[in-house]
């Protein structure tokens, strides 16, 4: 599957000339910055996933305070890292979003308008880390739920709102932008003819015609049935799917065991060890909007193509974060630069938002949504999984029971990339083309 398509893209040119060339070259610029409806969407999307995650770990802070009967109106400290597996509610979530951004993202803006979005997840849990305790020791534990809960319920009129499924459909977007981002997703769906592109400006109704027909098809395709066999046997879907577990793995490893590392190995107390085990959510936050700004200007300046620099953020985002976590058991009685190390490998995995997380859209964007569904089971699964095996290393001995829990970890991480650099892939798969909306 994989040899097959990338021959059948390869054209004259590379990769990158194939699919980004044509899109700098050929298609009008809509340079509107942060007054576009793309990136309101963006902003909106982030603080829509701010406001789900905050309410998540707010609820957990107060369930806390809730059944400390020794402080009722308090808070113990910490947040129960023992109710994250609750991340399985983010499935609804995430392919919901995916499924927008396959319509309203350039190929060549993807990976920031997505990175901006995703960072509100982790900015809303710090948010909630630091807030929800203060409520609770200062108004007690049921305006966590008022406060929270209200905002919750303001923020969902809004994102009726001010949310549309695609730009045909947007009341207040310029027609410079529509045209803009209709054309690029329409160019990348369907290979067309060199004379379709270079239609004079009479031509410019009837090409508009042709991405309102292209949208319309998009929504009409939900119906469909789906191409389950071809996906089952797509290598790069398979290399997308593993490389998920194994990042997650770590991930959801370091987020639910890092707070009893610390204080089991480390010795912190319980303020300490809050406040160092909230740091990650910044770094994890600034590093998905770096990322995704980094990544879309190598695209935009045709410094690597679509499938290099998915691989190349995956692999930093990978391996370096396995490498630290191998350098922790060497390091010695110095905690502070385990510390270091531990929160550089939570902050640097959030280069794989530009990487494996964004490559969905990439090899099937009419499926985005139901693909990022299947990869996040399996992220889920081994979210609860690895908690559960690194209690059961540890038990065993302490020490060395973190050691090898640290290097399971790092190894599945090394194994999911090699595995996502041999297979994974950055054109459209032919299950997954639109081939017959334009015949």
């Amino acid at each position: 599957m994989q040899r097959h398509v990338d021959n059948t893209q390869a054209g004259d040119g590379t990769e990158a000339e194939q699919d980004e060339a044509p899109l700098l070259a050929q298609q009008p610029s809509s340079r509107t910055g942060l007054c576009s409806a793309r990136c309101g969407l963006a902003l909106v999307l982030h603080i829509s996933l701010f406001v789900a995650y905050a309410l998540r770990v707010s609820l957990s802070i107060a369930i806390v305070a809730m059944t400390n009967s020794s402080h009722p109106h308090g808070w113990s400290g910490s947040a129960p890292h023992s109710s994250y597996p609750a991340f399985a509610q983010d499935g609804v979530i995430f392919p919901a979003q995916y499924t927008l951004w396959a319509k309203w993202a350039p190929p060549l803006e993807r990976s920031r308008l997505m990175n901006i979005a995703d960072a509100g997840c982790t900015f809303g849990t710090f948010f909630a880390l630091l807030v929800a305790g203060i409520i609770c020791q200062t108004l007690g534990w049921p305006f966590v739920f008022y406060i929270f809960g209200g905002v919750g319920c303001v923020w969902c009129l809004c994102w009726f709102l001010l949310v549309y499924e695609d730009p045909a459909h947007h009341p207040w977007i310029s027609a410079r932008e529509q045209e803009y981002i209709m054309s690029l997703l329409a160019h990348q769906q369907v290979e067309r003819p060199k004379k379709a592109w270079t239609a004079c400006a009479g031509d410019v109704r009837q090409e508009r015609r042709h991405w309102l027909m292209f949208y319309s098809f998009q929504g009409s395709s939900h119906g469909h049935s789906l191409p389950l066999v071809a996906m089952a046997k797509s290598l790069p879907l398979w290399a997308i799917t593993v490389a998920c577990f194994c990042t997650d793995w770590l991930f959801y490893m370091l987020l639910t065991s890092m707070p009893t590392f610390m204080s089991n190995v480390l010795h912190f107390d319980l303020r300490e060890n809050g406040l160092l085990s909230s740091l990650p959510y910044v770094g994890n936050g600034l590093g998905h909007i770096l990322a995704g700004l980094l990544a879309d200007f190598l695209l935009a300046r045709r410094v690597l193509g679509t499938a290099a620099v998915r691989k190349l953020f995956s692999a930093l985002g990978m391996l370096l974060p396995a490498i630290f976590l191998v350098a922790v058991p060497y390091i010695g009685c110095s905690s502070t630069v385990v510390v270091v190390l531990l929160t550089l490998a939570l902050t640097i995995i959030s280069m794989t938002g530009a990487g494996i997380n964004i490559n969905h859209i990439d090899i099937a964007p009419r499926y985005a949504g139901f693909l990022l569904g299947i990869t996040n089971t399996f992220g889920i699964v081994a979210g609860i999984i690895a908690p559960t095996a690194v209690g059961l290393l540890v038990s065993q001995d302490l020490q060395t029971g973190w050691r090898n829990a640290f290097f399971v970890s790092a190894a599945l991480n090394l194994f999911g990339l090699i595995f996502y650099i041999a297979f994974g892939s950055g054109t459209i798969q032919d299950w997954a083309r639109e081939d017959t909306a334009v015949q």
